[in-house]
């Protein structure tokens, strides 16, 4: 699937309809993968509401637990890219923290936790527009932790643009409606038939 920015993944309190989850069941008439529970079938991973991209849906249980079971391996390849504010001096780099929930605001997630889960998080810069003191980069996350991305680069002194939560996106920047992160590429085995797939949305 690729995913429009603005599209909820599955039904929440706010979102009962209007989800990826909604097109996707009556896209496929009954015949999705119910282990994800009666508000998550077949979704085997998500992305964030303002998240743009490639993702991948199970219409088996076959398949959403093979594909379940290499997101949990980390086996998955993933690539996003963002544009953050700030012009790194290397050209790349590793953030590795753990990320749990703020210790004093529940919504978000922070590197300032003692309770947190082992995150790493690779970028790699494609362009510098020094002009707008912005930068382009590739991420490639070895973990899947809610607001991973977004936490790792804030905290490496590289907010991503238009994130309001953890960028402190202000004034035309928070216009924007949403942090600037697109899955770029998604690769993992068939869960049934084992060979390599590769998927890219542009």
């Amino acid at each position: 699937i690729d995913k429009a920015a603005g599209l909820v993944v599955h039904p929440a309190p706010g979102h009962p309809s209007g989800t990826l989850v909604n097109a996707l069941l009556h896209h496929c008439a009954g015949s999705l993968a119910g282990i994800g529970g009666v508000a998550r079938p077949g979704i085997v991973h998500r992305l964030d509401r303002g998240t743009s991209g490639v993702m991948v849906a199970a219409k088996t249980d076959a398949a959403h637990q093979g594909l379940s079971a290499q997101f949990a391996e980390h086996a998955i390849e993933r690539r996003y890219h963002t544009f953050v504010r700030g012009l790194p001096r290397v050209d790349e780099g590793r953030v590795d923290r753990a990320i749990g929930r703020h210790p004093r605001d529940r919504k978000r997630m922070s590197v300032e936790t003692k309770a947190g889960r082992p995150s790493i998080t690779n970028w790699r810069v494609l362009r510098r527009y020094a002009a707008a003191g912005v930068s382009e980069l590739a991420v490639r996350p070895e973990t899947g932790r809610t607001h991973q991305i977004r936490v790792h680069l804030a905290s490496a002194g590289l907010p991503m643009v238009g994130d309001v939560v953890y960028g402190r996106a202000r004034g035309k920047e928070a216009e924007l409606g949403r942090p600037a992160l697109h899955a770029a590429r998604l690769g993992f085995r068939h869960p049934i038939l084992g060979e390599w797939l590769d998927f890219e949305a542009p």
